[in-house]
């Protein structure tokens, strides 16, 4: 126990030397904060474009002749553009987030990020079809990427502006709104003439716009999340890096856009009758991977409530309630498991493994794939909702099953444990309220009754 002790040791010595450097660089690196802050802020637009994708199907499932099918048959325009302007405007927005949360770490003027950025994003990603509109594809998931890199290199070239003064300075007593529009003056002339040159070359040499050629770049990184094999050495790692206390969010300045464009892609192929190409979304992942919290704990806290263990009795019905909307820290540090050699293998192996499986079912089409990023409603509905086959709660029961059966027989190597430690603690408290001496008097009495 001692050796094994002692290689752990050192394993969590290693860990901690190589990821812990990695942590606080991604948290503390202001172009990563603010694409992770970015795609964040588009949660409140996934779960809007979802919830109405979701609608125009109502008519097949509820029939034709009813009140609410007639209403969304009749009404399919105002139905459908709520799902136009919120995921299918995706790239336009991400860009206005990020473009904000940049330029809230150095101190420039917002509007100004922001107005600045848009103007980069639609200027390389602008289309028009042969009618002369303007074409809406690219401001969605496929501009996605792009609009991350109009909005870095917009705010750093405004940046670079006013670190080296190259705005135009009002003098004193001008409201500030006015100052700070002549300060944009040079820095909109800057931006712009870069992105109008950068239009022309690579229109010039290339023949085709960013969206266009980020997507052929970046297609063996997108595409290898369509492979749950990939994503579950993305849960190994995630859960590896929790288990020795560092957030899985690290990983989301990667996996968020991926997600983002994945959900929207899928909507999109919902309301054009395809095949829905994606089972990777915050979704899923949320309610699957996370399901009950990182490592799928809830094996855990059950284990515990079943335990003959007063301690842990107590920590397992504490933990219970917030596992089912995916928060798990109180059974993580109260176990603990995070940093405890024994739930090594259980939180992160099956943890792992368990929250990929209804990923691998959707991959082989034995559940039907997301179309619906859902906020943290709880377990099993919130399964339910990202995809509405009725399946993914028996898969989530069997998650749960699973849990246990992974989680149980490392909890009772814990429990021997803790009731040895629990006995000799009763045994002592015992001997100090009695003394040696009235335990021999006692010992020495003939009670007769």
């Amino acid at each position: 126990m001692t050796r094994n002790a002692g290689l752990f040791s050192r394993f969590e010595a290693m860990m901690n030397r190589i990821f812990l450097p990695i942590a606080h660089k991604v948290d503390n690196q202001p172009h990563l904060s603010a694409i992770k802050a970015g795609m964040v802020a588009m949660t409140p637009f996934t779960i809007l474009g979802s919830f109405f994708a979701i609608l125009p199907a109502l008519p097949n499932m509820l029939g034709e002749n009813n009140p609410i099918s007639q209403f969304i048959l009749n009404n399919d325009e105002i139905v459908n553009l709520p799902v136009t302007l919120s995921i299918g405007m995706i790239g336009l927005y991400s860009c206005m987030a990020i473009s904000y949360n940049l330029g809230n770490h150095y101190k420039l003027y917002i509007p100004g990020c922001i107005t600045l950025s848009t103007f980069a994003f639609l200027f390389m990603v602008a289309t028009f079809g042969e009618d002369g509109n303007l074409q809406l594809a690219s401001l969605g998931a496929k501009g996605l990427f792009t609009s991350m890199i109009c909005a870095l290199l917009t705010v750093e070239l405004y940046h670079f502006c006013k670190e080296r003064n190259i705005t135009i300075n009002m003098p004193e007593g001008v409201p500030d709104f006015v100052s700070r529009s002549f300060e944009l003056i040079p820095v909109t002339l800057i931006v712009g003439g870069t992105f109008i040159v950068l239009r022309f070359v690579l229109m010039a040499t290339i023949g085709e716009l960013p969206p266009t050629i980020l997507t052929k770049v970046l297609a063996p990184l997108v595409g290898s999340m369509d492979n749950p094999w990939a994503v579950l050495v993305l849960h190994f790692m995630m859960c590896l890096i929790f288990f020795f206390g560092i957030h899985t969010s690290v990983f989301s300045p990667i996996t968020g856009p991926i997600r983002v464009a994945f959900i929207a892609e899928n909507i999109a192929a919902l309301q054009a009758g395809k095949a829905l190409p994606h089972f990777y979304t915050a979704g899923t992942s949320s309610a699957f991977f996370g399901f009950t919290g990182c490592g799928i704990s809830i094996g855990c806290i059950i284990a515990c409530m079943l335990s003959k263990s007063i301690r842990y009795k107590k920590i397992g019905k504490v933990a219970l309630f917030p596992a089912l909307f995916g928060i798990n820290e109180p059974i993580l540090f109260g176990a603990p498991i995070i940093l405890n050699p024994v739930m090594f293998i259980p939180h992160v192996f099956g943890g792992a493994i368990i929250g990929t499986l209804p990923m691998f079912f959707m991959h082989w089409g034995w559940l039907k794939k997301p179309v619906f990023d859902p906020p943290y409603v709880g377990v099993f509905l919130e399964g339910f909702l990202t995809n509405g086959d009725w399946r993914t709660i028996l898969v989530c029961a069997l998650q749960l099953v699973l849990a246990v059966a992974i989680y149980w027989p490392f909890f009772k190597i814990m429990e021997r444990e803790e009731l040895s430690q629990e006995s000799e603690k009763t045994n002592k408290a015992i001997e100090d309220i009695v003394a040696d001496e009235d335990l021999d008097i006692l010992a020495g009495l003939e009670l007769d009754f």
